[in-house]
């Protein structure tokens, strides 16, 4: 696949909750694309559509409308077998609440998704130790999760994101339950990781902070795209992108504290 050609493809989606007389739109006909490589952050004020988009990409929940499309195949459309195996191969999940099985240790954490879709988790040993060692978390591998920090128990959640080598990842909150020491590393290792391996990430997020890892932001409201910023322009920095997107949350409505 080519830089220029779009992995992902929104395609006037929309997304209609209720009946007749209590219809509410989340979505209303948002159109975007990502290419690979990309490292895409979502904002918008709570009830903007945010989390239903990110939901619509990763099947749990269907369009009324429109099209999801992912390396020219329509998603949206996809049932039973195919839509086990989209899920499995195709994305990787990254929750806000770690979403780790108490009884299982790290290292089998991340090789769970392995498991569940039919893989023999041998052929991934190589791409565990790699993705250990890019989170810093080879010393917790055989640790269970009441034995880990935040900060650990989202990076390895992280390597259960990436350890089927997805075509996309996506993040909803990442930072959401971490402190601010604990959100910053974890940025900086899914930065790296987008620049080094060419990882296409997009990323739900209320944190201007963490919003200034990616390298593009759209903020959503009322279910369609509000504005957009890039962070390459002449003389940009991180910090410039920063200042950057606190000016677009605080036009969207009562500053960063009402951005979710």
């Amino acid at each position: 696949m080519k830089i220029s050609d779009k992995l992902l493809e929104v395609q006037e989606v929309h997304k209609i909750y209720g009946g007749e007389q209590s219809e509410t739109a989340a979505l209303n006909g948002i159109t975007f694309d990502v290419v690979p490589g990309e490292f895409l952050g979502i904002m918008g004020a709570s009830g903007s559509g945010k989390t239903t988009l990110l939901n619509c990409i990763a099947t749990m929940l269907k369009p009324t409308s429109g099209q999801v499309l992912l390396e020219g195949q329509n998603i949206s459309s996809f049932r039973g077998t195919q839509l086990a195996k989209y899920r499995g191969s195709k994305i990787g999940y990254l929750f806000q609440e770690f979403e780790l099985l108490d009884n299982l240790t790290a290292r089998e954490n991340i090789l769970l998704p392995l498991f569940i879709h039919g893989e023999n988790p041998k052929n991934k040993e190589k791409r565990l130790q790699k993705l250990a060692k890019q989170f810093d978390i080879e010393k917790v591998l055989n640790k269970f999760p009441y034995q880990m920090s935040g900060g650990q128990k989202q990076r390895v959640a992280a390597a259960r994101a990436l350890i089927s080598n997805p075509s996309i990842v996506l993040a909803d909150e990442p930072t959401g339950a971490l402190d601010t020491k604990n959100a910053k590393i974890l940025m900086e290792k899914l930065s790296s990781i987008n620049e080094t391996e060419g990882t296409t990430i997009l990323m739900v997020t209320h944190d201007a902070n963490a919003a200034s890892f990616c390298s593009r932001i759209l903020f959503i409201q009322d279910g369609v795209i509000f504005h957009e910023l890039r962070k390459k322009v002449p003389g940009g920095t991180r910090n410039s992108f920063y200042e950057r997107i606190l000016t677009v949350m605080a036009q969207l409505g009562g500053g960063s504290t009402n951005v979710l």
